[in-house]
């Protein structure tokens, strides 16, 4: 877990390797609405917080994580509801087990991968590529009566108390000390077809998705342009 957690940073923050299983691109397709009352299926989201200590290392805070993916599953249902679709959610307590779990971790790699291409703008994947999970992802329409998968990650860090301290000496001092981040992506995917349809990626940064209202203003930001 810890393992994946550092991974995933890692990819929010500075990008790296592309090789992703069944992630594919293709070119020209444009962004549509999606029809009104499409079945919507919104993943469990994968939120991993830590803690900035006084000597800049992160430190996993499993209760930050929890308050962080709960807060912004119930603003995703919410908002995908007021769109006038149809919201369901996977029990967040199975949501990793089986082929499901899979999914959800295969999503994670081919997000990261998009992440790279949106920085690093690799000449092999531009003019506005398009991804696929690939069709396992059917298991999921049948499962749950969905026409389309909401997937979001969240990774960040919140500076502790003695971080903080350190940065208003450092800034007196002329230093500059990093104060933590959080990013957050997102993916609406086609269970039909398995091509994802619409990513998003936001900084999260004065938005605190571990209180209700920061989570409803991170997903707001994060899905002003998604096509719901």
């Amino acid at each position: 877990m810890l393992k994946r957690f550092f991974a995933l940073a890692a990819a929010l923050v500075v990008v790296g390797t592309l090789g992703v299983a069944e992630a594919r691109t293709r070119r020209g397709d444009r962004i549509e609405q999606l029809p009104a009352n499409s079945r919507i299926l919104i993943m469990q989201p994968d939120v991993q917080l830590s803690i900035l200590t006084a000597a800049g290392v992160p430190e996993p805070r499993e209760d930050w994580s929890i308050a962080g993916r709960n807060n912004l599953a119930r603003s995703l249902e919410a908002t995908v509801t007021r769109e006038q679709h149809v919201a369901s959610a996977l029990d967040p307590q199975t949501a990793m087990e089986g082929r499901t779990g899979q999914i959800i971790r295969l999503h994670d790699a081919v997000g990261g991968a998009i992440l790279y291409d949106r920085v690093l703008k690799l000449p092999t994947l531009r003019d506005h590529p398009q991804w696929t999970l690939g069709e396992g992802v059917q298991e999921l329409a049948t499962a749950y009566s969905a026409d389309y998968a909401l997937f979001v990650v969240a990774r960040g860090s919140y500076a502790s108390g003695a971080r903080t301290a350190a940065a208003i000496v450092g800034f007196v001092a002329g230093v500059y000390i990093p104060m933590g981040g959080q990013q957050v992506f997102a993916s609406l995917v086609n269970l039909h077809t398995g091509e994802i349809v619409w990513f998003g990626v936001e900084n999260a940064n004065g938005s605190d998705m571990r209180e209700v209202l920061g989570a409803s203003a991170v997903v707001a930001k994060l899905l002003a342009d998604a096509p719901l």
